[in-house]
């Protein structure tokens, strides 16, 4: 009887190989493997309470087979997206008789999530495909409210964007964005090693807790997406000109830009990666009323 307990390591290519698969390059399988960072991982989750769970990407299970139980211990729905097809039909036979688990094999970026129902207090967990990472955190941050806490993996740099001060090179429409919606802290780092196959860059888990919804006015979340997208399109141009050209884009209230800018005390040489998330907050609300 062999009492020696297999690496996480261990049963994820044991898993592989009755599968008889590899992982897939092009949905951004890098399994991990580290219990140092799945404690970390886990430690979040069960820091705080939650109605529902859901997981993009389950894969092999190296995260889910802990959350597994942590969920049951929460009486929480669990929900996994998974893309792959034979993992979600994988998933699906583990969960046939159990009401409290649900498997959509879909794309999470095609998910209509308006769809899933979520209950109040949700939270979403996931070592996210680096390809749609950024756009995740995008899309559930104008996403009518539901989730409040993630707990996601992105690749490091991307996460440094995320956590980025204004007037810095990293700050960008990802920065403005997130922390308009959510106050974010650093949960693990990960190395290429935490991983199987090894990605090329270094990884960063980030916990993100809901903010009060932000006071737009009469302005929208998708519009303060498009507006902040406009002011950062041309970084070496002044963001009024941003606003005329791309915002705008000769319609009706370019007009309101300079005085706006003088109420809210922006200069008018004012460049988008100076103004702070409340800041471009209360811009989009001027231009919108």
């Amino acid at each position: 009887m062999n009492l020696v307990q297999k690496t996480r390591k261990e049963r994820i290519l044991e898993r592989l190989r009755e599968l008889n698969a590899d992982p897939k390059r092009s949905l951004g399988q890098n399994f991990l493997i580290s219990d140092h960072v799945v404690d970390k991982i886990l430690f979040a989750v069960k820091a705080e309470p939650f109605s529902e769970m859901i997981e993009v990407g389950p894969g092999l299970g190296a995260l889910t087979e802990d959350l597994i139980p942590v969920a049951a211990e929460k009486n929480a729905q669990l929900t996994l997206i998974e893309l792959d097809s034979n993992f979600a039909a994988e998933w699906r036979k583990r969960f046939a008789n159990d009401e409290r688990r649900r498997v959509i094999e879909a794309d999470a970026l095609q998910v209509d999530w308006s769809t899933l129902q979520l209950s109040p207090n949700t939270l979403f967990v996931s070592n996210l495909p680096y390809q749609i990472s950024s756009s995740i955190a995008v899309e559930r941050s104008i996403a009518p409210a539901g989730l409040t806490r993630m707990i996601l993996m992105f690749q490091k740099e991307v996460a440094q964007r995320i956590s980025a001060r204004a007037r810095t090179d990293a700050y960008g429409l990802l920065t403005v964005i997130v922390q308009a919606f959510w106050t974010t802290s650093t949960v693990s780092d990960a190395s290429p090693g935490d991983f199987h196959p090894a990605p090329n860059v270094a990884s960063r888990v980030l916990q993100f807790r809901r903010r009060p919804e932000p006071d737009f006015g009469k302005g929208t979340p998708i519009g303060f997406l498009k507006f902040v997208k406009a002011g950062f399109s041309h970084r070496r141009k002044l963001l009024a000109r941003n606003l005329v050209s791309e915002y705008f884009r000769g319609a009706p209230g370019a007009d309101k830009i300079e005085p706006t800018f003088t109420k809210l005390g922006l200069l008018p040489t004012a460049r988008a990666e100076e103004l702070e998330p409340q800041k471009w907050i209360e811009l989009y609300r001027e231009i919108s009323n």
